[in-house]
């Protein structure tokens, strides 16, 4: 997806701290303001002229328009052929739909074709998905704690940190170059000192890692202090359910938090395709572990996709908290992790 009728021009600009006379700035387009609903990051703006909240899910490969939202606004769905999406709770069927204008503030978007998936609500406020097709064109930052989501262009800056605000340093990570089918922010942490695959969602109220990775660290359902914490669901129509573990580390960069309480689930049970002989098939590459808008909402962070780096310091508060979903076999949960994974 092309970025918002690319902003028409850049907003604001500006030279990145200590920069060589390289001239290295870091070009602020936009900067929206942000409403933590559900602890995910929510941004107001409107479809054909009607208010809608869109969710910025760096965990959905692509952006799409929730289905029960497509009919509220009065779009109309086509079908499209052999679509289909996988995420957490299994497949959801694809159609498109058009859309004469998208705005986020002054940011606007005309004629856009858009997907339309998902088999729940999430949220009656929520529409719109924004996923990684659309932010792995610019550099991202999530300032949540000044409720702000902030998007720039970066000139001339390989080498150099972008951590504007951090003129003493700030944490950093590379992440995976992503194919142009499926973007994603794919980064390496570690857990207990072993080396974790994890994908950047802002979309999952709540990090989580798999529950066979977890195995695989010795914490299970069974293990000592392991607690319940409900189910939780995604694109498709079905619930995982998930524990809170104590796990003896979890590092990202040079950051080291010890004796976290994660949470675990069996987050890609569901997450297969079906072929004309009825054999499931799950994709390959799936992460382990989901770095959700906990991590978000307890740092600053930019997302470089230009380096392919993620810069981040903390903002305070815990990072991994006990937020529980709801009780298994409720409605789905209206903080579900991120939709579309696919």
């Amino acid at each position: 997806m092309a970025a918002l009728a690319l902003f028409a021009g850049l907003l604001a600009a500006a030279s990145i701290a200590g920069a060589s006379p390289a001239k290295c700035t870091l070009a602020q387009l936009s900067e929206w303001p942000v409403r933590s609903t559900r602890g995910q990051p929510i941004v107001e703006g409107t479809i054909n002229g009607q208010q809608v909240g869109i969710l910025l899910d760096t965990g959905a490969s692509r952006s799409i328009i929730l289905r029960s939202a497509a009919d509220r606004l009065g779009l109309i769905r086509r079908n499209v052929r052999g679509g289909g999406m996988i995420g957490i709770g299994g497949e959801s069927s694809v159609e498109m739909v058009s859309v004469d204008e998208l705005a986020i503030g002054s940011d606007v978007r005309r004629n856009w074709r858009v997907l339309v998936a998902g088999e729940h609500e999430f949220g009656t406020d929520t529409a719109v998905i924004l996923g990684e097709d659309f932010f792995r064109r610019v550099e991202v930052e999530f300032d949540l704690a000044h409720s702000a989501i902030r998007l720039f262009e970066a000139r001339d800056c390989e080498g150099k940190s972008l951590a504007y605000w951090a003129p003493e340093g700030a944490g950093s990570v590379e992440f995976d170059a992503s194919f142009e089918a499926v973007p994603r922010i794919e980064l390496t942490v570690e857990i207990n000192g072993h080396p974790v695959k994890a994908l950047l969602d802002s979309g999952a109220f709540s990090s989580v890692v798999t529950k066979s990775q977890a195995a695989a660290l010795g914490v299970t359902p069974e293990s000592a202090g392991v607690v319940a914490a409900g189910c939780s669901t995604g694109l498709g129509r079905k619930s995982v359910e998930m524990w809170f573990g104590p796990f003896e580390s979890f590092r990202i960069g040079d950051e080291l938090i010890r004796n976290p309480r994660l949470r675990f689930s069996d987050i890609w049970r569901y997450s297969t395709y079906k072929n004309a002989s009825l054999i499931s098939k799950r994709p390959a590459g799936l992460p382990d572990m989901l770095l959700g808008a906990d991590f978000l909402r307890s740092h600053r962070v930019l997302v470089a996709h230009g380096q392919h780096r993620m810069y981040f310091t903390p903002s305070g508060g815990t990072v991994f908290p006990l937020a529980m979903s709801k009780p298994c076999g409720e409605a789905p949960p209206a903080g579900a992790p991120s939709p579309a994974n696919n």
